[in-house]
């Protein structure tokens, strides 16, 4: 545990001046912002719609839900994943990493671990910010009826899928920028997969689910019991269990590649 500690922080030394580590932060905030400040502008526009809370939650947290499941997350989580890998390609010391006094398995974990801490603060933050924005947004425009409805359930599972759902493409991508040092290799597997995703997802395709880059835009459709409430559907469904079942594959896989590359 010491070692994985020492991993964990180095990580965050080594990348807390990246892009990959300010995206975490600055996508949450930069997407809620533009959303709050949409639906503060066209109030008028809003209100003549008679939203009760829960649509208005609905419509106000489904902007950033729709836009980060199927197009935003997927492309971060791949340049996120070949952030990591890529400061010690860039500065070629996968060898003096693995000198020091340290079990290689945990400099390895570290670096997962570090890139799915990356994931969990940004999906964190969307819950946040939504929540936090939409009762300012009660303040700015008494007329609203965000204090009608406690979305924050809700939005926990949503986002909680979204997290589970987007691991199995973090694992992949991972793997790939461990293979590769280059931008364009593992970016351009991770942009074909992720149209692929897209377009198998929305045309309903039954397999759908067993493609990885599928998983997060399939994640947001939820179903329900008849007569159950909303905030009653599941988490696990099919393609999170694909994704996490993915993903502790890819995480092995990945062990023995990086094995191989220090052996070289």
């Amino acid at each position: 545990m010491r070692s994985l500690y020492i991993s964990l922080v180095s990580e965050f030394y080594k990348s807390r001046k990246t892009l990959a580590f300010w995206a975490a932060i600055i996508l949450p905030v930069l997407i809620c912002g533009l959303i709050a400040f949409g639906f503060y502008t066209s109030a008028d526009k809003v209100l003549k719609n008679n939203y009760p809370g829960l649509a208005l939650w609905a419509q106000y947290s489904g902007a950033a839900l729709n836009v980060m499941g199927m197009l935003i997350l997927p492309f971060y989580v791949m340049f996120m994943a070949f952030s990591v890998n890529n400061i010690e390609h860039k500065n070629d010391t996968w060898k003096t990493l693995f000198t020091q006094p340290l079990n290689k398995f945990s400099i390895y974990a570290a670096k997962y671990l570090y890139a799915v801490m990356l994931l969990f603060i940004c999906l964190l933050l969307f819950v946040v910010l939504t929540f936090a924005t939409g009762y300012l947004l009660q303040v700015l425009v008494p007329k609203y009826t965000f204090n009608d409805y406690n979305p924050m359930l809700i939005l926990t599972k949503f986002y909680s899928k979204l997290f589970l759902a987007s691991l199995g493409i973090l694992s992949l991508q991972f793997v790939l920028s461990l293979i590769w040092s280059d931008f364009l290799k593992p970016m351009g597997i991770g942009f074909i997969g992720t149209i692929m995703g897209i377009i198998t997802a929305n045309v309903g395709w039954k397999y759908a689910y067993l493609i990885p880059y599928s998983d997060p835009t399939l994640a947001l459709r939820v179903t329900r019991a008849k007569g159950a409430k909303v905030e009653d559907f599941p988490i696990f469904t099919q393609e999170i269990w694909v994704s996490v079942i993915f993903a502790a594959a890819m995480f092995i896989i990945g062990y023995f590649i990086l094995l191989k590359r220090n052996i070289k």
